[in-house]
């Protein structure tokens, strides 16, 4: 226990601490990211905080991880290290996508191929349960690239992927302390805490974002996080911290970036458009063409994923399948609301 809360006020201390300087030299050496009508700030402003986070997770992990603990965590850390190259670079001098996804499978295929953290079952989803391994890679990596890339396409406002971060970091963090998988929570809280201190520069007016190193940093932790709280339920059966429908409550919990992404993807495909054609129908996008501050927002839609939460946590006993159409559907009706405030307002303003 004190590992874990070591982890996370040393985390927290040196992302707190080594924000200013990087907002500094951001500022100095013009590594702005530029308002345009596609995003919801209005000044220039830094976009290096992932290196503050990366690097105070980075630095956490490995000062307080028990070496008997520390096992496969190598091949994580290895994964990171990729993902911040990646990020930085882009960044600070913009790659291709299919660089950026080439980077993203590599660290995808350490942790899938090295540190073994993958998907081995469908969990009775469509009557199927155990997989083949091929399939189990393919599923595996495509969910880790689908969750990275879910977070830094709902990075858009001010405090909104932090806040996110922290809630999923969080209770997934006390749920891998509670099962005795020391090293994860070790992980999840050392994020946690890089979050916090980097929130307390990204509120409005924000002085940083994170950009494509945090987010992409973020995305990946929670990917790892989802996979392995999905897969140590085939060795708690008898625990008391155990779900019965483990795979939705992890969609639950990761529901606002998730569903956002599937989303707006939809809509660009229905309107003939490539999928990854940057646009303003995301979920955080409609909050602010409602009138919403970037905090009114971002609160909104913290307690919306809490509640997403608490619905799955209560409903898990009526099955996987039914739970996943249960929150897509509750997902699906209140952004289709949510879009519709938006034309209404827009119309009555065309009057």
């Amino acid at each position: 226990m004190y590992d874990i809360i070591l982890a996370f006020i040393t985390s927290f201390a040196l992302t707190y601490l080594a924000i200013p300087s990087i907002i500094h030299i951001a500022v100095k050496k013009n590594l702005m990211d530029e308002p345009d009508d596609r995003r919801s700030h209005k000044v220039s402003t830094p976009s290096l905080g992932g290196i503050g986070i990366f690097a105070g997770t980075l630095f956490s992990i490995i000062l307080w991880t028990p070496f008997e603990y520390f096992g496969d965590l190598q091949y994580i850390l290895c994964a990171f290290i990729i993902i911040f190259l990646i990020g930085a670079k882009d960044d600070m001098d913009p790659m291709s996508p299919s660089k950026k996804f080439l980077g993203e499978l590599f660290a995808a295929g350490i942790i899938v191929f090295r540190a073994k953290i993958q998907l081995t079952s469908l969990y009775g989803f469509f009557g199927i349960y155990e997989i083949p391994e091929i399939a189990s890679i393919i599923l595996s990596m495509f969910t880790i690239i689908v969750i990275i890339n879910a977070f830094n396409l709902i990075d858009g406002i001010n405090g909104l992927s932090g806040s996110l971060g922290l809630l999923i970091t969080s209770v997934l963090g006390i749920w891998f302390y509670k099962v005795g998988s020391i090293e994860i929570s070790i992980v999840a809280f050392s994020l946690c805490g890089a979050l916090v201190a980097f929130l307390k520069y990204n509120i409005t007016p924000a002085k940083i974002f994170m950009g494509d190193t945090g987010a992409l940093l973020l995305g990946l932790v929670c990917s790892i996080l989802a996979i392995k709280f999905i897969e140590l339920h085939n060795d708690i059966v008898d625990s008391p911290y155990t779900f019965k429908s483990a795979p939705s409550v992890a969609i639950a919990i990761l529901i606002l970036p998730l569903f956002d992404t599937l989303r707006v993807f939809v809509l660009r495909i229905m309107e003939g458009k490539s999928p990854f054609n940057p646009d303003r129908k995301h979920i955080h996008h409609i909050m602010i063409d409602l009138g919403l501050t970037h905090m009114q927002a971002t609160g909104v839609l913290f307690l919306t994923n809490i509640l997403f939460i608490i619905l799955a946590i209560m409903l898990q006993d009526i099955g996987n399948l039914l739970l996943l159409l249960v929150i897509l559907g509750l997902a699906l009706v209140m952004s289709f609301f949510a879009a519709r405030l938006v034309e209404h307002r827009k119309s009555k303003a065309n009057l």
